[in-house]
């Protein structure tokens, strides 16, 4: 399965949105556009909006974390939005929950990172 990712830009934030599966076959596509967002002209936020990922794996995990360190020591924040269950219990499951701010909504996460 592949993954088609889109990047938009919303008032100093950015919305990085996978589509499909992030596995270890499509998730290394996730990490170039973060390290991209994160490497040119850092944002203010990042909002990685998981509503279109049916399916996320370790790998997938991976990526987001190496990006929220990433952002971290930009001083730029990082949110997850609107994962699926089955992505949102894997994240539960791994305590990833507790290391990156999940947000049920996108346009609330943006807003977020912008005040």
């Amino acid at each position: 399965m592949t993954s088609d990712i889109s990047i938009r830009r919303e008032d100093g934030v950015v919305i990085v949105t996978p589509v499909g599966e992030m596995d270890a076959v499509t998730s290394p596509a996730l990490a170039d556009v973060l390290d991209g967002v994160l490497s040119v002209e850092p944002p203010r936020g990042v909002v990685v909006d998981l509503a279109k990922v049916g399916f996320c794996d370790s790998r997938c995990i991976g990526v987001l974390v190496s990006a929220y360190r990433q952002a971290r020591d930009l001083g730029v924040g990082l949110v997850v939005a609107e994962p699926q269950q089955q992505v949102n219990r894997l994240f539960v499951i791994a305590g990833i929950d507790q290391v990156i701010p999940i947000v049920a909504d996108t346009g609330t996460a943006a807003e977020s990172l912008r005040g």
